[in-house]
């Protein structure tokens, strides 16, 4: 694992060495597939604010500003050297996002100031406390009725095994939190509403899950 002051955290490929070929290989392994089902399901509007937590290179920021120029997109992650290239590809393409280095469970943004949070392929990453903690922050940033919208690696059957390219890439000790069930609890739990999981897909790293919340909308 890097470390930013005092933390540890584990970067988008896994290890920091992968990081120059992290794109490519995503792209190889059916990412763009995934990412377009996600970016329709959150349903981005004009004057939206998103958010994707864990953004490392920042492909599924650009898509979002792709598909809705007028949402004003944020990413934040941990990894320097992920948000470098992911500020670059954004100046290649010609467009505005804000990136900034911070941690999930810990954001750097006013309560009730995002209409979307996303999360990518990053809360398999975390241990069961940040997670409990990534999720409260996720409820406290978002504006009432706004939705979180979470893609990551589902156990594949009772034996929760997965493909070997998944193998490969990320370690197994945190994914038995990512059954349904429990996923589904720690959303409620966050004091998020209408927790629901919205598609179940195989794909070349294994299964994945789309997830679905919102902030409950005021009274």
């Amino acid at each position: 694992m890097a470390e930013t002051s005092s933390r540890s955290y584990v970067p988008a490929a896994g290890k920091h060495w992968r990081l120059p070929f992290y794109d490519l290989l995503a792209k190889l392994l059916g990412a763009d597939a995934a990412r377009a089902l996600f970016v329709e399901q959150a349903a981005c509007r004009a004057g939206d604010r998103v958010l994707e937590i864990g953004c490392g290179t920042g492909s599924l920021l650009l898509l979002v500003k792709k598909k809705q120029p007028g949402a004003e997109v944020v990413g934040l992650d941990p990894d320097p050297n992920a948000l470098a290239i992911a500020q670059r590809k954004a100046r290649r393409a010609g467009v505005a996002i804000q990136l900034d280095r911070g941690f999930a469970d810990e954001l750097p943004y006013p309560d009730a100031s995002f209409d979307r949070v996303l999360s990518s392929f990053m809360y398999h990453h975390l241990s069961r406390q940040v997670k409990e903690n990534t999720l409260r922050e996720v409820r406290r940033v978002l504006k009432p009725g706004g939705r979180f919208h979470m893609v990551d690696f589902a156990p594949s059957g009772a034996s929760g095994k997965r493909g070997f390219t998944a193998h490969l890439i990320h370690a197994d000790r945190h994914l038995k939190d990512n059954a349904e069930d429990r996923v589904l609890g720690a959303l409620r739990d966050a004091g998020l509403a209408d927790a629901q999981l919205l598609a179940a897909r195989p794909s070349r790293i294994g299964s994945t899950a789309y997830y679905q919340a919102s902030a409950p909308a005021s009274v």
